[in-house]
């Protein structure tokens, strides 16, 4: 894992969580990786062991890892597929939504936001 800044914002085991989440995704742990045991990551952040299986237990939770008897936890075949899906629908309810507003409120077209405009950088506001 790699540093993290924890912020006041979130309980520290969903923080560590959404990093290995993330890790997840952006395919630095792959199908049938062992995540660092819990002592490991608890003394390498300096955290309660406590947390640290608690954000573990929420991934198995999800079946994004297994728990292999006396191995430790790994990350399932499916957990990519599944995250990557949930993510989309989030983004899609979520997200999206307020992007369209905004591209709305600022009057944007298609061809701005694609780069149709030929990249000579004209904008709405430009046109006479």
């Amino acid at each position: 894992m790699t540093a993290i800044q924890w912020s006041d914002g979130a309980p520290i085991y969903r923080q560590l969580k959404e990093r290995v989440v993330a890790m997840m995704l952006d395919g630095v742990l792959k199908p049938g990786d062992a995540l660092p045991s819990v002592r490991q990551v608890a003394a390498e952040y300096q955290l309660n062991p406590i947390t640290v299986s608690r954000a573990y237990q929420e991934l198995a939770d999800e079946s994004l890892v297994e728990k292999r008897r006396g191995l430790g936890m790994y990350v399932t075949e499916e957990a990519a597929k599944k995250l990557l899906l949930n993510e989309r629908e989030r983004f899609l309810r979520e997200e999206w939504p307020l992007v369209l507003e905004r591209i709305a409120r600022l009057g944007l077209r298609a061809e701005e936001l694609f780069g149709g405009n030929g990249g000579n950088g004209t904008h709405k506001a430009d046109a006479p």
